[in-house]
């Protein structure tokens, strides 16, 4: 039994047996672009608006990705040691940038717990709240005060990251680091469009137990037999085959594109 999660039961002989034919993470690693629809997602976004709530297209994405893993919670495992884990929590990472207090940009991770129940405005509430928390040049969060201690001696990060590791591997880790590492997440996003960039299909990180990493990019027209129809925003996605069969993440992304075109469906009518 690990801090952040318990052997998964549920698994084929055959699933049992991957993580030693593929015992990294970056062996198993998929790629796949999915595509929200940006005219569906405006509409829904400008109909909140005039009700007097602002609500990010990543947040729309998060919140359809966080539903579709409520029907298809095997998205949420893990792969350590050759063994395959459920979480106990869902969570998700992502970085966002700062200004330092010389008016530098500085980037610093940020990792938001999601609970059943939340619903798209709570998860709304709890993003913006983490965000604005974060951004203040003056604010050093735990995990940004951990990095700096480690870097302040020398082969002290060395030192550390190979305990981490090891412990890890053991399933010996605190919790506390756990909710410290943004790599021990259930999904690690980056929004590219926020800087007018293509996505990119970035790697699951070896440390920690990303599974999934989605990358949203700027937006591209989509075209039908050269006549433009609408635009989409590009998702892509690297995934961790490990932790679930092709036909289990099938299921999940048929859930998630369903969120997507019906972002009503995201609602539970709790906008405290």
């Amino acid at each position: 039994m690990r801090a952040d999660g318990k052997l998964a039961k549920e698994k084929s002989v055959i699933a049992s047996a991957i993580p030693y034919i593929m015992p990294k993470r970056y062996d198993a690693q998929n790629f796949i672009t999915e595509y929200a629809d940006m005219e569906i997602l405006r509409k829904y976004i400008h109909a909140k608006r005039k009700e007097g709530i602002r609500i990010p297209y990543m947040t729309l994405i998060l919140a359809a990705y966080f539903r579709a893993y409520q029907e298809n919670p095997k998205i949420n495992r893990f792969v350590m040691n050759k063994r395959i884990y459920d979480r106990n929590h869902f969570c998700v990472s992502f970085m966002i940038l700062k200004k330092r207090a010389d008016g530098m940009p500085d980037e610093t991770s940020i990792k938001v717990f999601f609970e059943d129940g939340d619903d798209v405005f709570s998860i709304n509430r709890k993003i913006e709240g983490s965000i604005a928390k974060n951004q203040d040049s003056s604010v050093n969060n735990a995990t940004d005060r951990f990095a700096r201690f480690m870097l302040s001696l020398p082969l002290l990060p060395t030192l550390v990251v190979g305990l981490v590791k090891l412990l890890d591997r053991y399933g010996l880790l605190p919790r506390r680091i756990i909710d410290l590492s943004p790599f021990h997440t259930s999904l690690f996003i980056t929004n590219l469009a926020s800087i007018n960039t293509s996505a990119i299909f970035h790697h699951c990180y070896e440390f920690g137990t990303t599974g999934v990493f989605v990358c949203m990019g700027k937006p591209v027209a989509n075209y039908i037999n050269g006549e433009y129809r609408k635009k989409l925003i590009p998702l892509s996605c690297v995934l961790d085959e490990r932790i679930c069969t092709g036909h289990e993440y099938a299921q999940f992304w048929a859930s998630f594109q369903r969120y997507l075109k019906h972002p009503e469906l995201l609602e539970n009518g709790t906008r405290e």
